[in-house]
């Protein structure tokens, strides 16, 4: 599949979005489930889901980029019963509902036992709902036929670990950032290598596997001659067409493992060593992290223009 950068922003950014809403709904209902939260927590809280929500609200625009008609897109959200992608669609929309409730909370104070729970419980919908929406994204790809290598069953996991690592690194650099006495963020790092460690085998098995599956089809199967050989001598069009653009690329297999080694190394391998340091040396946390997420960024992008770039049209047979 050609690898249009809409949709790789906006995979990249509403899945950090998403994932950061994700890990600061489960620290807001954890927190007011104990009890208030310290004023310098409510803050980091507050600023965090602004960042989500930014984050997201950019991704979903990017998105819109990618469509022939952006002005019809809301004719997608009726088709709920059937398409992953009107699912998606809604489930976003329905994600600021208890977005905006807990960010609203969060900026308003919490005064009450009362207002305690509705933000505890704006927190728990929240991370269901991101975590939701994540999973309708993936789905869009994952419930496509004739591009085997989405079919897959770890395309939805992956797009579910990525989008919590990102939203981990984001959230660890703003409590840096915010929270007073910042070198303790060290003590939380082994979580984030822990994500960035399982982040990295998903996706290597993931590699491992669509890499051994043939396609499903063969050329003559693509022509109608099942059983015969048949070669090419002559493209089927005189010019490229929507098709031979969007869905016959080919990307060479030298430059693939190098992007896949990138990927992995800037997802899973850099942050792991950047944490590393930060526990041996907290100190240099304030260095170490910010870095460390910024990498995790870049390298979830790389994945997922591979995502894209290696999937293999089964209509590519016939080109």
């Amino acid at each position: 599949m050609h690898p249009a950068l809409s949709i790789v922003f906006f995979t990249t950014l509403s899945g950090a979005g998403y994932g950061l809403l994700t890990w600061l709904g489960i620290s807001v209902f954890l927190l007011q489930s104990r009890g208030s939260a310290a004023a310098p927590l409510a803050s980091m809280q507050l600023l965090a889901a602004i960042i989500a929500l930014v984050l997201v609200t950019a991704g979903l625009l990017c998105s819109l980029a990618h469509l022939g008609q952006p002005q019809r897109a809301w004719r997608a959200l009726s088709q709920w019963r059937t398409s992953w992608l009107s699912r998606e669609g809604v489930m976003a929309l329905l994600t600021y509902i208890p977005a905006l409730t807990m960010t609203i909370l969060l900026w308003r104070g919490v005064r009450s036992a009362d207002s305690a729970a509705f933000l505890a419980l704006a927190g728990v919908l929240t991370t269901v709902m991101a975590m939701a929406t994540v999973a309708c994204t993936a789905m869009i790809y994952a419930s496509l036929k004739p591009i085997p290598a989405w079919r897959h069953p770890l395309v939805v996991p992956v797009y579910l670990v990525l989008s919590l690592l990102s939203g981990a690194a984001l959230l660890f650099v703003l409590m840096l950032w915010k929270l007073p006495g910042a070198t303790g963020v060290a003590t939380v790092l082994p979580s984030l290598s822990l994500i960035a460690v399982v982040a990295a085998l998903t996706k290597f098995i993931y590699w491992r596997e669509i890499d051994r599956a043939p396609l499903p089809a063969d050329r003559a199967a693509a022509v109608g001659l099942p059983g015969r050989t048949v070669q090419t001598f002559e493209a089927p069009h005189t010019e490229a067409n929507y098709i031979t653009r969007e869905m016959v690329f080919q990307i060479a297999r030298d430059r693939a493992s190098q992007l896949r080694l990138l990927a992995y190394g800037l997802f899973a391998g850099v942050p792991i060593l950047l944490t590393l340091l930060g526990m041996a040396a907290p100190s240099s946390v304030v260095f170490t992290l910010p870095l460390a997420a910024v990498s995790i960024l870049a390298g979830v992008f790389v994945e997922r223009w591979l995502f894209f770039a290696e999937a293999k049209h089964v209509v590519a047979l016939y080109y």
